[in-house]
């Protein structure tokens, strides 16, 4: 049950300043190879209605019109929206961007064959709300298909580390709750029938510890917008922190990161 005295937009108005800081693409484009395992997981076909939701720069979105669907993506940050543009006109791709709440999605009902989300939907403040609507403007008989970072996997422990030093708003569900099967079970009942649940792991590689700190810094746009709030010491000491992070999930031993993020790649049938 959503909790109601919770502010559900203000969250979203501070998220959306956050993802609209920095330049969430040069982290986003290297996470290409997770939306190209989730379309060929849902089995996407020529000629599918395809929707992106929370799509950033169209990972997803690009993934499916790369494979003759008719895509759409929808995210509620405009700059990300204007390189998904760029994306797709470079690669002489028909993907249509459009701006929304992937809590209130501008599309009609049962409008889609295939919805996807790469590590896009999980950050809707009001997790019900947003799986209603992916339910809602799936077809009766389509797929949902979701890839989403695990609690326990290094995004998950990079997301904790930050929390440390921003607290996350009260009332509002760790967004790594979307990469349980518990979850989308407590999410979705029996709306969706979950064909494929399956832990995979995307590497991300850098040329040091620092590096990957800095890189976050500079252009993770909630990463960046919460270092430029802090002290000269204090941006210190959250620089090494994030450094930290990839070390237990890394298996380079030649100084530079290859770190292993866990993430939960999900597809459903809508009943």
């Amino acid at each position: 049950m959503t909790d109601t005295a919770v502010d559900f937009q203000a969250i979203k108005d501070k998220q959306r300043a956050g993802w609209e800081t920095g330049d969430y693409p040069r982290v986003g484009n290297t996470l290409q190879l997770i939306a190209e395992l989730l379309v060929e997981a849902a089995d996407v076909r020529a000629g599918q209605r395809v929707l992106d939701v929370a799509c950033g720069q169209g990972n997803a979105a690009l993934a499916a019109a790369r494979r003759f669907a008719d895509a759409t993506g929808v995210d509620y940050a405009t700059n990300l929206l204007a390189q998904g543009r760029e994306r797709a006109t470079a690669e002489h791709l028909p993907v249509t961007f459009t701006e929304g709440d992937a809590e209130k999605l501008p599309l009609p009902d049962a409008s889609f064959d295939l919805v996807l989300s790469t590590v896009g939907v999980m950050f809707a403040p009001d997790h019900q709300r947003a799986a209603d609507e992916l339910v809602r403007v799936t077809a009766p008989g389509g797929k949902i298909a979701l890839a989403s970072w695990t609690p326990s996997g290094m995004v998950g422990q990079l997301f904790k580390t930050v929390s440390t030093w921003a607290p996350p708003p009260a009332g509002v569900k760790p967004p790594t709750l979307w990469g349980t099967e518990e979850h989308l079970a407590e999410l979705f009942g029996d709306q969706v029938e979950w064909v494929g649940l399956t832990k995979r792991e995307y590497v991300f590689r850098y040329h040091s510890l620092n590096h990957f700190s800095e890189w976050f810094r500079q252009f993770y746009g909630p990463i960046t917008k919460l270092a430029g709030t802090l002290s000269d010491a204090d941006l210190v000491q959250f620089a090494a922190d994030l450094a930290e992070v990839p070390k237990a999930f890394n298996s380079a031993d030649d100084g530079t990161v290859a770190g292993h993020a866990e993430y939960l790649e999900a597809v459903g049938i809508r009943r």
